[in-house]
């Protein structure tokens, strides 16, 4: 009896330290399963599959973007007078910045118009640039004493900057007025930002102060009397742009333009995009419903659907031409022995 209980003893520990898991169908990954076997025609309806979804898409896509109609002007070259070498010192002078624009429509441009502004080689998503605001400033009327994180423009004097911050400072000011056989078109400026912006990001009750009033001016003033969830050229500057190269909205026209129509543009030029060799651009665009004009989309869903018609075709002239004997599955290991033991 003595022999026989040791022996069970040794029994239980050797149990104990053996890393050999309790057999289970779970464990050992026995459990019914979805095993496909990829046949030649398996593969070759799958890529014809892709082919039919994506071609007629990426066809739908192109023909969307192709039917915006944008009118792209480039004026921080021609705005600055030949008289001036320095483009710099030009910005930086009390000059005078006006500058005349004719845009020409070649096609017919339906309302609603969307005029944009874009700027080329800006980092908006450098990383001390995207830190230097106060969210909680710009929404509560109660943390306008509230500026950190808004380095280096913080305060003047030691009173607070409302709205504090790199973004809002640099905010960007050239102006635009437009006219058609010198009737002025009207540029509707409402609604042009992110509802949820103006809704819960800026307060009703914040409003400006001692805004722009440092030595150096970096952009466009604000109107004081004028709380921050209405001053929507504001609040779509600070939603910064990812990219170096990015359009942000200036307004609305919301009248017809006609095929062969010239348009007058008066602008001011008074953003320095001179300093760091950007580029400053007048955008009117029409849109469809995709949105508006990118070919990239219908060109990515067209290269996928014409690769994955390639692929059926190579396939499907490889399996008449050389065919290759299928094996039996039944032969597998797994399948002759499932237990495993």
């Amino acid at each position: 009896m003595a022999s026989t209980s040791v022996g069970s003893n040794d029994l239980t520990t050797n149990r104990r330290q053996t890393k050999r898991p309790k057999y289970s169908k779970f464990t050992q990954q026995e459990l019914p399963a979805c095993k496909p076997i990829l046949t030649p025609q398996a593969v070759i309806s799958a890529f014809l599959i892709v082919t039919i979804v994506f071609i007629p898409i990426g066809v739908a896509s192109l023909i969307a973007s192709r039917d915006v109609v944008e009118i792209v002007d480039r004026y921080e070259a021609a705005c600055v007078p030949s008289n001036w070498t320095d483009n710099v010192a030009y910005i930086q002078s009390t000059a005078d910045k006006t500058c005349t624009r004719t845009l020409h429509v070649e096609k017919r441009m339906k309302s609603p118009i969307y005029v944009y502004y874009q700027l080329d080689n800006f980092y908006q998503n450098h990383r001390r640039y995207v830190k230097s605001r106060n969210d909680e400033q710009l929404r509560d009327a109660g943390k306008a004493n509230s500026t950190s994180g808004c380095d280096p423009e913080r305060d003047v004097n030691g009173v607070p900057i409302v709205p504090c911050g790199l973004i809002a400072w640099s905010m960007f000011n050239d102006t635009y007025s437009f006219s058609r056989n010198n009737n002025n078109v009207t540029v509707n400026k409402k609604e042009i930002s992110w509802k949820s912006d103006r809704d819960h990001k800026f307060g009703s009750d914040v409003f400006p102060k001692n805004f722009q009033n440092g030595n150096i001016t970096g952009g466009a003033h604000l109107n004081e009397s004028i709380p921050l969830s209405e001053q929507e050229d504001l609040i779509v500057w600070m939603r910064t742009a990812a990219l170096p190269t990015f359009r942000k909205l200036y307004g609305k026209i919301e009248v017809d333009l006609e095929k062969g129509d010239e348009i007058k543009v008066v602008l001011q030029n008074n953003y320095n995009t001179y300093s760091f060799s950007g580029k400053k651009k007048l955008v009117l665009s029409t849109t469809s419903w995709l949105g508006g004009k990118n070919d990239f989309l219908g060109i990515a869903y067209l290269s996928v659907g014409g690769l994955s018609f390639f692929l059926a075709m190579a396939f499907t002239i490889v399996y008449f031409v050389k065919p290759r004997q299928l094996g039996d599955p039944s032969y597998l290991s797994w399948n002759r022995n499932p237990s495993g033991h």
